[in-house]
């Protein structure tokens, strides 16, 4: 489907990757991975032919249709969002729009032109475009009843669920998604996860969401070393590949030095002698022949955060009293109350659409509430990272060294000079204009700002957005030294189960105060809301109690036949086997699928095996996919069956 020779990018003298080549195949999903400024969205853009090749070729195979996420793209804000949904499939929504103005008589077309439209259509699946449409907006949180509404009545992160409906409506036969679960909530991740699960086409996805990672992808692609290397299996086989890799060569290279230090020592003892001097030429002949592989350093670098408060805080920081908002007839925040006590780590979770952003500018003073009040303790003094980044960084015509430089204008330029090295800022970084920074490296030169003026609470909307997986241990680690008090709002249920020792979760019936972890508010509570199959259960459950309620009671089983009374008796009689034959086909394909990432992480695997047998085991791994996603849905519908049994 795609393939790539000898393949090579260069900015000026620095190399980002050289001589890859790949061949991605249709039925697999590989997972681009890399640090933050390896090359990752350089190598999709040169994909889709967005980016130059210095050397080397990119072919797709032809006819193939191409889906492409980017970004830095926008759309026009007075379309309907069902239309710009609709132009996924571009060819099929001209002629059907074509096909619409006709039936109109606003425009006048030739036979042959009308049958070029009907066949368009057709070959197609056109006239189903429409309900496609709908179903993957309402898969991505957008509710039918705003599909006909202009896109400008959307959030910003609304419409770039827009943008990502437009790409996976099209019927692509080649996904490039660069980081498509930014902005989504738990359950729509878990939504996008089951739509790539069953895409049948080649899809290449850049994230830094590691759960999302696991549970999509069949392949990884690695950008590092100065090059790009594939591994099977999803993020976590990967990790142990690579190590195990690594591992593997360091230990070649320590034995063959130490195969050359122990002829070169043979020769410094006993080469002046005559009787051992051939000995002593042969060991100099076997010294050269030995090679000893020079390993790249890893273009994996973890930042050095440290967050320090200037001084402690009273021993109350926040209170919030009432606080409510709406915008328009859209009430978002109403009558919420919470109080922040020193020194507490307060995750701030719920569903995407309650509040919590608003919460928290309304917290610092960014943006008015409609009532309520909100009082800041005595000695506190606030740092703010903000989703949107352009709240804190608003002057993009300065450069990243000049932004700081004013926050301390009495230190040395070495000193703000070492602030901006700590956050991977070097050489000409530091004089790169705000407005053209990434989102990685915009979040670390905010992290840079915070260390600057130390803070002792840190205010903190979803800081982990854009970071590649090694500044968010750093940030982590640093978060978790820090001595001041921190509120922050996040999806990452890893981030939030490492830091948090407050729970507060917005809910859309009010708020659930928790002074505990995040795993003891799950033993209380139960409710794992950052948990993509416990969230996605969760609605199941609410959709059929809600289906349940419309439709009505069953009828009773007194209103049934005898014969329909005698079938529903033996269905019922045969749930539990069922249910635990599908368990065990679940269980089967588990063990199945752990016993061949065990067998891609064996030493030597690649090497022992033809593309013949690698291509059997990445068959056999994408059979297994589909079947566990089909005994998943077996299961849960004779969980339902018995559910409904027992409560009839």
């Amino acid at each position: 489907m795609i393939a790539t020779q000898n393949l090579t990018k260069e900015f000026a003298a620095r190399v980002l990757f050289e001589g890859v080549t790949l061949q991605l195949n249709p039925g697999s999903r590989y997972g681009l991975v890399g640090a933050n400024g390896s090359g990752k969205t350089t190598f999709m853009k040169m994909l889709c032919g967005d980016e130059s090749i210095s050397s080397g070729t990119v072919t797709i195979a032809k006819r193939a249709r191409v889906g492409v996420l980017r970004q830095d793209r926008f759309l026009d804000d007075s379309e309907m969002i069902l239309d710009l949904a609709m132009k996924g499939d571009l060819p099929v929504w001209q002629a059907l729009s074509q096909q619409h103005l006709l039936e109109q008589g606003k425009i006048t077309l030739d036979p042959a032109k009308m049958a070029e439209l009907e066949d368009i259509i057709g070959a197609n699946d056109g006239y189903t475009l429409e309900a496609r449409s709908s179903r993957v907006l309402e898969g991505l949180g957008i509710p039918v009843p705003a599909h006909r509404q202009p896109l400008g009545t959307l959030s910003g992160g609304f419409k770039l669920r827009v943008l990502l409906a437009q790409v996976l409506v099209g019927g692509m036969d080649v996904l490039l998604l660069d980081e498509p679960t930014n902005h989504l909530d738990i359950l729509t991740i878990r939504w996008l996860e089951r739509f790539l699960a069953t895409y049948d086409g080649c899809a290449v996805i850049i994230s830094h969401d590691q759960r999302f990672l696991n549970n999509v992808t069949t392949h990884m692609l690695d950008v590092d070393y100065q090059t790009i290397t594939q591994y099977t299996g999803n993020y976590l086989a990967f990790e142990k590949q690579k190590a195990l890799v690594r591992e593997q060569k360091e230990l070649g290279i320590e034995r063959a030095q130490e195969e050359i230090a122990r002829k070169r020592a043979f020769v410094d003892r006993f080469g002046a002698k005559a009787s051992k001097a051939s000995q002593g030429q042969s060991r100099f002949k076997q010294i050269e022949k030995i090679e000893v592989e020079e390993l790249v350093a890893t273009s994996r670098r973890a930042p050095h955060l440290k967050f320090e408060a200037e001084r402690p805080s009273g021993r109350e920081v926040l209170e919030l009293n009432g606080i409510s908002k709406a915008y328009g007839e859209k009430k978002v925040l109403a009558n919420v109350s919470m109080m922040v006590h020193r020194g507490e780590r307060v995750a701030i979770i719920g569903a995407n659409g309650l509040g919590k952003s608003t919460l928290l500018r309304i917290a610092v003073e960014k943006l008015g509430a409609d009532i309520g009040q909100v009082k800041w303790g005595h000695g506190t003094k606030v740092g703010y990272f903000p989703q949107d980044h352009r709240e804190v960084l608003d002057n993009p015509k300065q450069t990243s060294f000049e932004m700081l430089y004013e926050l301390c204008p009495l230190e040395s330029i070495s000193f703000v000079r070492g602030q901006l090295g700590r956050v991977l800022f070097s050489g000409s970084d530091v004089e790169k204009r705000i407005d053209l920074l990434s989102g990685g490296e915009a979040a670390r030169l905010i992290f840079a700002r915070l260390t600057i003026e130390k803070p002792n609470v840190l205010v903190m909307d979803e800081p982990t957005n854009h970071l590649d997986m090694e500044t968010i241990q750093a940030l982590i680690d640093a978060l978790k030294a820090y001595t001041g008090t921190i509120i922050f709002v996040s999806h990452d249920r890893f981030f939030v189960s490492e830091l948090a020792t407050h729970i507060i979760e917005i809910t859309a019936t009010g708020l659930k105060d928790f002074p505990g972890t995040y795993n003891e508010y799950l033993e209380r509570c139960g409710d794992d809301h950052l948990d993509a199959e416990a969230v996605a259960s969760k609605a199941r459950k609410a959709k059929q109690e809600a289906q349940a309620a419309k439709a009505g009671a069953a009828p009773a089983a007194s209103t049934l036949s005898w014969e329909e009374q005698k079938k529903q008796r033996a269905r019922q009689n045969q749930l539990p086997k069922l249910r635990d034959k599908a368990v065990a086909g679940i269980e089967a394909v588990e063990v199945r699928k752990k016993d061949l990432q065990g067998i891609y992480a064996e030493p030597g695997f690649f090497e022992r095996h033809t593309y013949a047998d690698i291509a059997k085991f990445e068959a056999e791994q994408t059979a297994l996919d589909k079947k566990l996603e089909l005994l998943m849905t077996e299961w849960e519908q004779i969980e339902s069956e018995i559910a409904a049994a027992a409560g009839a």
